[in-house]
């Protein structure tokens, strides 16, 4: 199948999140610091939250958590001031990049480096009282995350290995690390992924023009082409989150590909 473009204009989309308090799917333009979403027309209605923004979710009253350059963020109503909390660390060749929440309420978001050089990222957790730990180190380019429907397992993405790891999730914690599948050469590089209520796994393929999903059992059974060649995410959404949408660099698509996604897992604090 191959996704329709909804909108352009954008210097590196990424990450769609769909949340029914915020009235849809909101994205972000890394390089420029903003937060996006579609108004009236299709055209992109932009909030600037900072030098960067990496990664966006939703807090469990509506609000959002924000992943900015180096450090996170809350904010509230559209367009309504950032609260940046303390920075994480103070290299400015490193950013965050992609992240998710947990079942636990907890937002975890990955770094990378800007030459994408390996071996300087890192995967860190944004507690519910504010407080940040880092998890794992010794990443390359630290990209997609999401947790399975049942919440006892999670997907994640190091860019530069190239391939799809699984963790056990359990006690609040990642365990057991062990690849999930490998992306054959040509195909272009892992980069955001979500998985749908079936358990499977799409991921957007970073100068592939397309997003694979994959089975439970890590078999590829579908793949979504995408009129631009950096491609870098994907999520469910609509009302009955049976519509795909998905970010690459310049623009925004969409698909209905015939089967749903679950609910997007809010940060609790």
């Amino acid at each position: 199948m191959r996704a329709e473009q909804l909108a352009g204009g954008t210097v590196l989309s990424e990450g769609p999140v769909w949340w029914p308090a915020w009235g849809g799917l909101r994205w972000v333009d890394i390089e420029t610091g903003d937060v996006l979403r579609l108004g009236d027309g299709g055209a992109v209605e932009r909030w600037h939250v900072g030098t960067r923004a990496a990664a966006i979710r939703p807090r469990r009253d509506g609000a959002m958590v924000v992943a900015l350059e180096r450090g996170f963020g809350l904010a509230g109503e559209w367009g309504s001031p950032v609260e940046a909390l303390p920075e994480l660390w103070s290299g400015e060749h490193i950013r965050f990049n992609d992240g998710a929440c947990d079942p636990d309420g907890r937002f975890w978001c990955g770094t990378m480096r800007y030459d994408t050089a390996p071996g300087d990222g890192a995967l860190f957790r944004l507690d519910p009282d504010g407080s940040a730990v880092r998890v794992i180190e010794g990443i390359g380019l630290s990209n997609g995350l999401s947790w399975t429907p049942d919440g006892t397992a999670a997907y994640y993405v190091d860019t530069l290995l190239p391939r799809v790891d699984r963790f056990d999730y359990y006690d609040g914690a990642l365990h057991d690390r062990r690849e999930f599948v490998s992306i054959p050469d040509g195909c272009g590089q892992p980069d955001g992924l979500t998985v749908d209520a079936e358990g499977g796994v799409w991921v957007a393929l970073w100068d592939g023009g397309a997003v694979h999903r994959y089975g439970p059992d890590g078999s590829l059974d579908f793949v979504v082409e995408v009129d631009e060649p950096k491609t870098t995410s994907a999520a469910f959404g609509g009302a009955d989150l049976d519509e795909l949408f998905i970010t690459a660099t310049s623009g925004l698509y969409h698909l209905t590909p015939g089967v749903r996604g679950v609910p997007t897992l809010a940060f609790a604090g």
